[in-house]
């Protein structure tokens, strides 16, 4: 069997980290509206490999997680005059209801953000211990040039990435690719303590925590869109 790895660019055999099992995470909604036709999409996308896996005999861990905490929820429950946490649970059923309809099997594990804030600010201490990350006024940036290797999986040269979209333009950051970690709240918004004070997680972060804890250092496939 044979599986394209976006690294290389081309087909490579399946050889799992443990004979007869596969380890798999795919990022899933930041659940402050309905899903769309192209997250229906994605999630059918990986249904379909997750199924054609275990009809060929793997015993497949399929985590899946709900981003729960963003500054888009935060939005949108100002807008509809509700709290993040009651906008998050009306999504998560809905979102459930809808792949429900699709036909999507529910993942083995489908963990949410605000759940994992302890294993992500340990992931950030470790990041800044080692000066991979580092603190100016309560946030935290990942420093992009402590990377050698960054962007390599998209094949961009980080000096020709634009600031903007999912990385936030700051005049904080050391240089323009780097994105945040952990971002301090404003008033009456959401927030946990912190080395760095009262504040919540980057939206990079939180997969490669909720990754090490239900599946360990290492995965057998990772699913997610090119941002």
């Amino acid at each position: 069997m044979q599986i394209y790895n976006t690294l290389t660019r081309k087909k490579e055999p399946l050889t799992p980290i443990t004979p007869g099992k596969i380890k798999m995470y795919t990022c899933g909604q930041t659940v402050y509206n309905d899903i769309h036709i192209g997250n229906a999409r994605f999630y059918v996308a990986f249904d379909a490999i997750r199924r054609y896996l275990e009809y060929r005999g793997y015993d497949v861990t399929y985590v899946q997680n709900f981003t729960d905490i963003d500054d888009k929820l935060i939005q949108r429950a100002a807008e509809e005059n509700t709290t993040v946490q009651a906008l998050a649970e009306k999504y998560i059923a809905r979102t459930r209801e809808d792949l429900e309809h699709l036909n999507v099997l529910p993942a083995t594990v489908n963990p949410r953000a605000t759940e994992e804030i302890p294993e992500i600010i340990a992931m950030i201490s470790k990041l800044v211990d080692s000066a991979h990350a580092y603190e100016v006024n309560s946030s935290v940036y990942f420093d992009t040039t402590r990377a050698p290797d960054y962007g390599k999986l998209s094949k961009k040269n980080i000096d020709d990435l634009i600031a903007g979209a999912r990385v936030e333009v700051s005049k904080e950051k050391r240089n323009s690719a780097d994105f945040i970690l952990w971002k301090p709240a404003k008033e009456g918004e959401p927030a946990w303590d912190s080395p760095w004070g009262q504040g919540r997680p980057g939206w990079h972060i939180e997969c490669s925590a909720m990754v090490k804890r239900y599946l360990g250092d290492e995965i057998d496939i990772h699913g997610g869109g090119s941002d």
